[in-house]
C-alpha cells in the first residue's frame, strides 16, 4: 500500500507478531510498528488507526480475517470492555511465554545483559479466581442505577460487573448485594467532575487460607446515615465478613485511600496465614494479589538464599513484614525499612504476634535511612515500588557491598535499570532472574533477580 494512507481513521490490515509491556498486540505496517489492543501473535485483522505517529501508531480492531492459535474465549463475558484485564483472550501457556520473553527483552535492551540468566517463569494452578483483594470505582448509569466495576479501557466509564473471575470468586456475591444497599438507604455516589457526593469506592480484601472477607467504602467525609445498622446487617448476612470499615478521601485526587479509616462494625482487619506465619491486614495495607505465587517466590528465594542462621539480612520496603518474617526464621537478624509508619506498626505487631524477636523495623525513606545505617548486611532484599530505586539507594548498595541482593520488581523496565548501574560498576554479577506470574490475564509480571558480589580485582 501507499505511504499516503498512514493517516489518523485509515483502515489497513496487519498481522500481530509480538506483544507490548502494556499488553498491546504489535504489528508492522510498510516498515512502522502499530499497537493494537485485544489482539493475539498469529492474528491477522483489519484495524482503524486512531493515533498516528511518524514511525508508529495505535489502532483499534474491526475484524479478525485470520485468528491466532493462541486466541481463546475469555471468560468473561465483558473482557473486550473492561480495563481489569488485558489478556484473557490469550492461551494461558502462551501469556506466560509472553511474559517470559518480556523478561528476556528489557534485560538486554535496557540493561545491557547478553544471554540474562532467566529460568522459566514461576506459576501456580490458579489463573483465575486468584485475587485477593479489590476495589472498584462507583458511579450511576444513564439510567440512574448504581454501577460498581472497573473502568473501560482508556476513559473513566464504569463496565458494570456483578461479578468477576479473576477475583477470589467467594467475593462475588457481595457486588450486587452493596449496589442495592446503597440504593436503599438513599446514599449518593461520588462524581469525579463536580467532586460531589460521597461513596467512591467499594474494596473487598479476603484471606485465601482463612476465608475471612474485609469490606470497606471509600467515602468522600463518611456522612453515610444508618451506615451502623446496615454494618451489621452485613456482618449478619456474611458470618466470614470480619469488618466493615469507612476510609475517608476528602481529596479531589485520583488516589483511592484517603489516610482516616473507621471501623463501623466488627474489626479492622483481616487475618491471613502466609509462609505458616499469621499476618494481620488492613484496608489499605500493602500485600501482594496472588497469595500462592507470592508463597512460591518467597520459597524460591529462602532456597537460593539458604541461610545459615548467621547472617544478618536488610529488608529494605518490607512493608508489613510479608518477606521480612520469614526469613527472619532462618538469619541471626534482620531489619526492615518501610517508610510508612503504619506499615511499620503492623510489622511489629505481626512479629510479635508470631513470637519473631529477632528483627528490627525502621521507619524512614530507604534512601535517606541507607547511607546512615550502622551496620553492613550481608544480604540485602529490595520490593520497592513500580518507580524502581532511587539512585542514591544504588550508591548506598554500592558502598556497604552486601555480599548478596535480592531485587524483587512489579516493573522490569525499573529493575533492568538498576541492575544495569549495580552490575555496571563491575561489584556484582546478575546470577539468576526468576519471573513469577503474580498477575495473570494481565500482561505485568513480577520478577526476582539474584547478584553476587564480584570478589576485589
Amino acid at each position: 500500500m501507499s505511504n499516503t494512507v498512514w493517516r489518523q481513521g485509515e483502515i489497513i490490515e496487519v498481522e500481530i507478531s509480538d506483544l507490548s509491556d502494556t499488553g498491546d498486540g504489535v504489528g508492522k505496517f510498510e516498515q512502522r510498528v502499530v499497537f493494537v489492543p485485544d489482539t493475539v501473535p498469529g492474528d491477522r485483522l483489519l484495524v482503524r488507526l486512531t493515533h498516528v505517529k511518524p514511525k508508529y501508531a495505535h489502532a483499534i480492531p474491526l475484524q479478525i480475517i485470520q485468528a491466532s492459535p493462541q486466541r481463546i474465549r475469555p471468560s468473561c463475558i465483558v473482557a473486550d470492555k473492561c480495563g481489569g484485564c488485558q489478556w484473557q483472550h490469550i492461551e494461558y501457556q502462551y501469556q506466560l511465554q509472553a511474559k517470559q520473553n518480556q523478561v528476556v527483552q528489557a534485560l538486554e535492551r535496557i540493561g545491557g545483559f547478553k544471554n540474562p540468566p532467566v529460568n522459566p517463569i514461576l506459576t501456580t494452578l490458579a489463573s483465575l479466581g486468584y485475587r485477593n483483594k479489590v476495589t472498584y470505582p462507583l458511579g450511576i448509569s444513564a439510567t440512574g442505577q448504581i454501577q460498581t466495576g472497573y473502568y473501560q479501557k482508556g476513559t473513566h466509564q464504569i463496565i458494570n460487573l456483578n461479578q468477576c473471575p479473576i477475583q477470589d470468586q467467594r467475593l462475588n456475591p457481595f457486588l450486587a448485594e452493596i449496589k442495592q444497599d446503597i440504593k436503599q438507604q438513599g446514599w449518593t455516589i461520588y462524581d469525579e467532575k463536580r467532586h460531589q457526593g460521597e461513596i467512591r469506592h467499594l474494596s473487598l480484601r479476603i484471606g485465601r487460607r482463612t476465608g475471612q472477607i474485609l469490606l470497606t467504602l471509600i467515602v468522600k467525609n463518611g456522612k453515610l446515615p444508618n451506615i451502623e445498622n446496615q454494618a451489621q446487617q452485613w456482618l449478619q448476612r456474611h458470618p466470614q465478613l470480619v469488618g466493615v470499615c469507612l476510609n475517608r478521601n476528602s481529596d479531589r485526587t485520583n488516589a483511592i485511600f484517603g489516610k482516616e479509616t473507621e471501623c463501623i462494625a466488627g474489626i479492622p482487619y483481616l487475618t491471613e496465614e502466609f509462609a505458616g506465619l499469621e499476618f494481620q491486614i488492613r484496608p489499605d495495607t500493602f500485600f501482594q494479589v496472588h497469595t500462592e505465587t507470592a508463597e512460591a517466590l518467597l520459597q524460591l528465594i529462602q532456597k537460593e538464599l539458604n541461610l545459615q542462621g548467621h547472617e544478618t539480612v536488610l529488608d529494605a520496603y518490607c512493608g508489613i513484614g510479608t518477606l521480612t518474617l520469614p526469613l527472619a526464621k532462618q538469619a541471626r537478624e534482620i531489619i526492615g525499612l518501610e517508610v510508612q509508619p503504619a506499615a511499620i506498626d503492623q510489622a511489629i505487631f505481626n512479629a510479635q504476634h508470631n513470637g519473631i524477636n529477632n528483627v528490627k523495623f525502621l521507619v524512614g525513606a530507604v534512601e535517606k535511612v541507607l547511607p546512615n545505617l550502622d551496620i553492613i548486611p550481608d544480604i540485602v532484599l529490595l520490593d520497592p515500588p513500580r518507580k524502581g530505586c532511587d539512585v542514591n539507594v544504588i550508591k548506598s548498595l554500592l558502598n556497604l557491598k552486601p555480599k548478596s541482593i535480592v531485587y524483587v520488581s512489579c516493573k522490569v523496565a525499573t529493575l533492568a535499570r538498576d541492575l544495569k548501574m549495580l552490575c555496571d560498576q563491575g561489584s556484582y554479577q546478575l546470577r539468576k532472574v526468576q519471573p513469577a506470574d503474580f498477575f495473570p490475564q494481565t500482561s505485568h509480571v513480577e520478577t526476582a533477580a539474584f547478584l553476587e558480589r564480584l570478589p576485589n580485582p
